[in-house]
């Protein structure tokens, strides 16, 4: 029988005897807590998972979240007051000794607060327990992932359609934005990068008012959210024909990425990858044009754990959801990034997002 996630979880934290994952309030909201409780949505602000020594869960919620707690997994108990809180956490840890918490997430005066109210613990991190254990998916999260993916990629397939010379870098991002909800996602992974001319040069330019013209790059950024899951993916197309310079461009990145790619697969080194890509781009005219990693990991966060950098120390292991995605930039000209979804398997990797990958004019 497979696992729970909270049984993978304790396993992964040696030397723990309970994890507690805190949700005081935005921002500091751990989306650790939804993939232990397997729920799609709801605030849960101020509430708490308890994994205990034996892999069993328990949920700690105010009276607000009851009837959507009650559809996820582990033993709900349900607060009306401070009193009744403290003492479901007492229950949850009673017995324990030292208690990881996950230290990206999880505020000072919250653990303050578990450590007053429940006497003789000791606090320990258990962030990378936390970041082992949910970097590997089990099949509803791939399945999840490759809904969000399947999304994405419609819309990358609608990009030629919807663009048009004199359209706003703005008016671009909003339909891609409404095409992705159309489409039946839950949100936005992240705020979509829509960027034209030579501010595609920049990685990560905020969309403006700049009109599109003849010869443009139009580089767009992008991804959903599907229950929770994201996707994330980056296409660059051109309104006609663009300086030489960016075609050229255009086939190295397409090179690199596809170089990177063949790497990808179970027992691999992370870095292996971004290596790989580097030395293609590097290799060519563009050389010290490749300004970020490779690749990252991708979850509920957009940007989880799994460095793909080359000073990566990662492993990676089949159920690895990761982004590949080379770029090159020529500052005041423009510039060109290729990125899919990529979900590791023990014979390589599939690519989870699917858009063609040839140079496309508008």
């Amino acid at each position: 029988m497979e696992k729970s996630r909270a049984e993978r979880l304790i396993a992964n934290a040696k030397g723990l005897d309970a994890v507690v994952i805190l949700n005081d309030g935005s921002p500091f909201l751990d989306s650790t807590f939804w993939y232990l409780s397997e729920l799609a949505g709801g605030s849960f602000e101020s509430s708490m998972a308890v994994v205990g020594k034996d892999g069993g869960l328990d949920i700690i919620v105010s009276a607000l979240e009851e009837e959507t707690a009650m559809s996820g997994k582990g033993r709900v108990h349900v607060y009306r007051t401070r009193e009744e809180r403290d003492n479901y956490l007492r229950e949850a840890l009673k017995g324990t000794g030292k208690v990881g918490f996950n230290i990206h997430s999880a505020s000072y005066s919250m653990v303050n607060y578990v450590k007053k109210t429940v006497k003789g613990i000791k606090v320990a991190d258990a962030s990378s327990a936390v970041s082992l254990t949910t970097s590997v998916k089990d099949r509803k999260e791939i399945e999840l992932t490759r809904k969000a993916c399947t999304i994405s990629s419609q819309v990358a397939k609608e990009i030629p359609d919807m663009l048009s010379e004199g359209i706003t870098e703005k008016e671009m991002a909003f339909r891609m934005d409404v095409r992705m909800r159309e489409l039946g996602g839950t949100g936005n992974a992240f705020d979509t990068i829509s960027a034209f001319g030579a501010n595609s040069s920049k990685p990560h330019h905020a969309p403006t008012g700049y009109k599109l013209r003849k010869g443009d790059t139009a580089l767009f950024d992008f991804g959903t959210k599907y229950d929770g899951y994201c996707s994330d993916m980056t296409r660059t197309v051109f309104l006609s024909k663009p300086p030489d310079i960016l075609e050229r461009a255009y086939e190295i990145v397409l090179e690199a990425q596809t170089t990177g790619i063949e790497k990808y697969m179970e027992g691999a080194l992370a870095k292996d990858a971004d290596l790989a890509a580097r030395e293609v781009i590097d290799g060519s005219e563009f050389k010290g044009k490749f300004i970020h990693s490779f690749g990252h990991g991708i979850g509920m966060e957009v940007h989880q754990d799994i460095s793909v950098s080359p000073r990566s120390e990662h492993v990676l292991k089949a159920g690895n959801v990761v982004s590949a995605e080379p770029g090159i930039y020529i500052p005041g000209i423009g510039g060109i990034r290729i990125e899919d979804t990529c979900l590791i398997t023990k014979n390589g990797c599939e690519r989870l997002t699917d858009f063609d990958r040839r140079i496309t004019f508008v």
